[in-house]
This record gives C-alpha cells, sequence and structure tokens, in this order.
C-alpha cells in the first residue's frame, strides 16, 4: 500500500492508497457523491459511485461533516475531471475526529469573516491555503536570514526577555513582578547586542520576540512582535551597517522569490526584488517632502505613518521600494545612538519598505564618556545601566547595528492589509487571547 504523504505529488497512477486529512466538501449527486480531502499539500477527490461500492461505505463517507478528520483507503485512478488528474475510489475510510456543526467560520466559504472572527478561531482560519501560505513565506524567511547570516559570519545569540532597564525609555515598557522585584519585558535586545560587541563576539544577529506597550490600536501596531536584530563590530560609518542590511534583505527576498513559488502562486502574489544599494534619503530631505505636500512638521518632529506614505508615494513614482531615511535628529534617537558632532542630526537611519518603517539602525556611541553623556542628555540615571555601562569600560570597538520588525517586513513584501495576518497569535491592546 501507497501511503501519500504529499497530494499533490503522487507516485503512482494506478493502485492502491490511504490519504489523510480533513473533509473540506461533500457533494452528493444522488448516484454518485465525492468528496474532496485536505492535507497541507493540497487537495485529492473521492469519487464515490453508489452502484460500485459498499453502500454502508458510501452512506458513512456521505454523511460525514465538514472539516472532520478521516483516512480513506482506495484505488488511485486517473482522472481529467480533477484538477490533481487523480481521483482515489474508497474501499475503507476510518473517522478520526468528527467536527461539530456549525462550524465557528468557514474554510472555503466565499464569505467575509470578520478579523476579530478569524483569530478568535486561529486553528480554523489557518487551514484556508492562502492563510497557511503567509506562514510557510514566513517560516521561509526566517531560515533564509539564518542561512545569510551564517554565511556572512554571524553568530546566532539569545539574550533575556526579563530586563531589569528599557532600552528606549520607560513609558512603553510592560512591567513584571519578577520575584518582589520591578523588571521589565524587553523591548529589544539593543544593551545586550552591544554588551556582545566587547566580547570578541564582533558580529551577532537575533532573532526573538520584543515588546511595546504602546497604547496603538492601528493596523500597524501589535505589543508583541519578532525582532531580527543584527549587531557588528569594526565599522567606520553607519554606512557599513545600510550595506549590510541590504545584502540581507535582497538576499531573502530572492530566496523567497525562488523558494517559495508554490505559496505565492496561491496568494497570488510576486515579490519585487529592488536593485542594489538601496537609495539614502536624509530626514531633512524627507521633512521638505511631507511639508511641500501640505503636512505641518517641522523640524524635529516625527514623520509619522503620513509623512512616511508620504514619501513611500514619492519614492514609488521613482521605482524604488526599499529605500533608508538617514541622518535623523539626535534627540529624536536613544542615548545610545552617536551624535553627528557640531549639528542635530545622528548617526543613525531607518530603512522604510513601501511607505513604512521596518527597520531602525545606525552607529552606536562607543565611547563611554559620551554615552554617559548621551544618557543624562536623555534625563537617565546612568547608575540603572550599570550593568551595560561596565562593557563600555574595559575596551569596546566602534560598532552598529539594526533590528528589522519581520511582521512588518511580511507584510510590506505580500501587501498585506494588517500586520496580525502576518502573526499566528497577535498581541494587541484588546487581544490576550487565544
Amino acid at each position: 500500500m501507497t501511503v501519500i504523504r504529499d497530494s499533490s505529488n503522487i507516485a503512482v497512477a494506478d493502485g492502491t492508497a490511504t490519504v489523510k486529512g480533513w473533509v473540506q466538501d461533500i457533494r452528493n449527486l444522488g448516484g454518485i457523491s465525492f468528496l474532496t480531502l485536505r492535507d497541507r499539500f493540497g487537495t485529492i477527490q473521492v469519487t464515490m459511485p453508489k452502484k460500485k461500492i459498499d453502500p454502508e461505505l458510501f452512506e458513512n463517507i456521505t454523511k460525514l461533516s465538514r472539516e472532520s478528520v478521516i483516512s480513506v483507503t482506495g484505488e488511485v485512478k486517473e482522472s481529467k475531471q480533477t484538477a490533481l488528474g487523480l481521483e482515489l475510489i474508497p474501499t475503507a475510510f476510518e473517522l478520526y475526529s468528527e467536527a461539530a456543526v456549525p462550524l465557528p467560520m468557514g474554510v472555503i466559504d466565499k464569505v467575509n469573516v470578520e478579523m476579530d472572527t478569524r483569530l478568535n478561531h486561529r486553528f480554523m482560519d489557518l487551514r484556508k491555503p492562502e492563510i497557511k501560505a503567509i506562514f510557510e513565506l514566513r517560516s521561509l524567511a526566517v531560515a533564509l536570514v539564518n542561512e545569510t547570516m551564517q554565511e556572512l559570519g554571524f553568530t546566532c545569540v539569545s539574550t533575556p526577555k526579563i530586563v531589569a532597564s528599557g532600552a528606549e525609555g520607560g513609558a512603553t515598557l510592560f512591567h513584571v513582578d519578577y520575584f518582589g522585584k520591578l523588571a521589565y519585558l524587553a523591548q529589544s535586545p539593543q544593551l545586550y547586542k552591544q554588551i556582545l560587541m566587547s566580547t570578541g563576539l564582533d558580529k551577532i544577529y537575533e532573532i526573538g520576540p520584543a515588546f511595546r506597550a504602546e497604547h496603538s490600536n492601528t493596523n500597524r501596531h501589535v505589543t508583541e512582535f519578532t525582532s531580527f536584530d543584527g549587531e557588528m563590530c569594526w565599522i567606520d560609518k553607519e554606512e557599513d551597517v545600510m550595506e549590510m542590511i541590504g545584502k540581507i534583505v535582497d538576499n531573502v527576498l530572492r530566496g523567497l522569490k525562488e523558494r517559495g513559488k508554490k505559496q505565492l502562486e496561491i496568494l497570488g502574489k510576486d515579490i519585487k526584488v529592488p536593485a542594489l544599494p538601496y537609495p539614502v534619503l536624509t530626514y531633512s530631505e524627507c521633512l521638505k517632502m511631507v511639508q511641500d505636500a501640505g503636512l505641518k512638521l517641522k523640524e524635529g518632529d516625527d514623520l509619522g505613518t503620513e509623512g512616511e506614505k508620504i514619501v513611500g508615494d514619492i519614492m514609488e513614482e521613482k521605482g524604488f521600494d526599499l529605500y533608508f531615511i538617514a541622518e535623523y535628529p539626535e534627540e529624536a534617537k536613544p542615548f545610545y545612538i552617536m551624535e553627528k558632532d557640531g549639528t542635530p542630526y545622528s548617526f543613525s537611519f531607518d530603512l522604510d519598505y513601501k511607505g513604512q518603517e521596518i527597520s531602525s539602525g545606525g552607529q552606536r556611541e562607543h565611547r563611554y564618556n559620551e554615552l554617559v553623556a548621551r544618557m543624562e542628555k536623555k534625563g537617565l540615571n546612568p547608575e540603572d545601566f550599570e550593568f551595560y555601562l561596565d562593557a563600555f569600560k574595559y575596551g569596546m570597538p566602534p560598532h552598529g547595528g539594526w533590528g528589522i520588525g519581520l511582521d512588518r517586513f511580511i507584510v510590506k513584501m505580500l501587501d498585506l492589509p494588517n500586520v496580525r495576518e502576518a502573526i499566528l497569535f497577535p498581541r494587541d491592546m484588546s487581544r490576550l487571547s487565544p
């Protein structure tokens, strides 16, 4: 007996096989019935001529509820009427789990389902091939990041997610009772990445969760997200970091376009791979763009969602999906970013993708005295960061790095309408379950 594990690639044209999966649909036409069985690889048609199969078998199969889990054993026949070119004539079946009726939402029904309903029943939502394809591409993206980083000589690390101090400040920190002590969920691995730059591990990266207690209820914000962070020593300028990000993103996009063809076809999507190097705009140039478009922003203001979109539309007209925005005002950036001497700007950048920021990075302040001064300028107490500052007292190389929001990257790449589409079980202000 042949057990079909990939129903989109059956090795035999005639013979006996067993298929296992979910009952997607049953059509009973009286003298003949058809059952569509689905697994992770696709669907196969089970054809049941009433006069040619056991009557009890016919009755038991045709009364199954949709989404029940079964196995069917039978003869595999060629068929020009099915998309797969094959059909199964059953001789036996086994019911593993009968699905309750009615379903909380349909899998193949052409009915719009609200986002909340989908997320409340994510297990059912993921049975849809187009939803599953998103997460298969996301998995492939992570694999490609790991492959690329290893090829570029980076070491994969894991840093704490329960921390004593926040990297970005206290306003967006989740508080944790840590055995009677105040602790926080990590906003990013920033401080630990920089500590590691003093160890000789001169190129490191991490893919892991990060947490922001932001009171934002938008299609681009969540409170728990996946961050792809990197840090590298011996840089001369922030452009060295930007060049590295370009190599990584380019390799991931090319790999997804080539190795994710099946999933992209299911989604009806194509991946555009922009040419390297990505254009670099300055904050001041972008500020003028949005001001000319009628947005009332002044020097030092955050470009914001609307400003980013204006810049994105202008860059799209010029044929650029990916571009850097550099030299942000130092006041707008965290203490660990290096100031651009004699100016109000900093050696920092964002990477924007189709009008939305997906990454922030820059050159770090590696000089101990200047770093302490930056902290004090930001109203922070250096004593609260002693564990971090110690690494800068005993020899810290010049370094820089980045953080890329993996969820946003997937969303922009696939032109999805909401960041929650790229997260299995999203967390936001109103969602703590499932």
